[in-house]
């Protein structure tokens, strides 16, 4: 049976920053000579995921691991240094900003501030109608504003505030206001950059449960950054973990909470509050995280894995699928030296 075409799918991407400004930055004085030595941050290290319409792939890990910067270079906020994005089929990260518009109405984000992502001097009738007059301008003013009350009701906001400012609503109502605009252009595909971590506890479930029902009534496909694991169980239906701009470990959410393989997803999940667990057996990492600006040789966690050999500081692990279908890179799991 043929496998059907990802929606989304990225190959083998990288991402650096370069940090020096100019051609006198780069020179260093080494061994008695001039030498030119080019720093940079290694943001995204050969990423490859593939994302299927109706999923929701969540994108885990530690503060600085890459995960935004794979979001917004999904986006086309940002351009790879190299590898390959794809959406439905087509090669997207090389066009331009003109042949990328279309498909802004089919892709569309979400950001973690809310507050920072609306202006503050447009009311929510006017966010909210930008992007529909853009996309579709042959609307009439009648009907931009019974769509913009459409989405502020499915989204659980009065239409009757719309002519009210960012600041007169609380964070969990921008929040759906942010989704609401993310919503007004009806698309296929949602980047959601961890739209729940600046917001209360009562209202993240508020904020999720109201995205799984737009997932569920306008058929949207997610690719949704966290740093919360008790999320990602909730939420997704895949889940890659992501370590030093690399991924660890991809698999469905049922198998990584049943059986991760990886140390450092083993680490992140037993970090995870369980309140049926008397005996809790937090694994404590050790050691230091190596720098972004000079990537270790082999394995990125090979400084704070209590598994690691030689074969680790040498040789960087290449992703292998296993049994259950998880993709998995750790020269401890390749060769056995995990338990179960």
């Amino acid at each position: 049976m043929k496998t059907p075409q990802p929606l989304l799918e990225i190959r083998n991407l990288e991402k650096r920053f370069e940090l020096d400004r100019g051609f006198l930055e780069t020179l260093k004085f080494r061994g008695g000579k001039f030498v030119q030595e080019k720093r940079a941050v290694h943001a995204v290290n050969n990423i490859s995921l593939q994302v299927a319409a109706g999923e929701a792939l969540c994108v885990v890990g530690e503060s600085g691991c890459g995960k935004s910067t794979v979001a917004r270079l999904i986006a086309g906020l940002l351009s790879p240094s190299a590898g390959e994005i794809h959406y439905d089929g087509q090669r997207i990260d090389n066009r331009s900003r003109r042949a990328l518009m279309p498909l802004r109405k089919k892709m569309q984000m979400i950001f973690q501030n809310p507050y920072a992502s609306l202006n503050p001097r447009m009311t929510i009738q006017q966010a909210l109608e930008e992007p529909v007059r853009y996309h579709n301008p042959s609307l009439s003013r009648g009907e931009l504003r019974d769509k913009v009350a459409e989405v502020m009701r499915a989204v659980g906001v009065d239409p009757s505030w719309s002519s009210r400012y960012p600041h007169e609503f609380s964070g969990g109502q921008r929040q759906r206001i942010a989704i609401a605009r993310a919503l007004t252009v009806d698309p296929e595909f949602i980047i959601a950059d961890e739209p729940i971590s600046a917001l209360d506890v009562s209202i993240q479930a508020q904020v999720l449960n109201l995205m799984l029902e737009a997932k569920d009534q306008r058929g949207l496909t997610y690719l949704f950054i966290t740093h919360d694991l008790s999320v990602v169980q909730h939420f997704g239906t895949k889940v890659a973990v992501l370590y030093l701009g690399s991924v660890c470990e991809l698999s469905d959410t049922a198998t990584l909470f049943e059986n991760p393989k990886h140390p450092y997803t083993r680490a992140l999940l037993s970090a995870v509050p369980q309140l049926k667990d008397d005996h809790p057996n937090h694994i404590r990492l050790r050691g230091e995280i190596p720098t972004p600006i000079n990537m270790p040789k082999g394995c990125p966690f090979e400084s704070r894995c209590a598994h690691a050999n030689s074969r680790c500081s040498a040789e960087q692990p290449r992703p292998l699928q296993q049994p259950d279908g998880a993709l998995v890179a750790c020269h401890a799991v390749e060769e056995g030296r995990l338990d179960g």
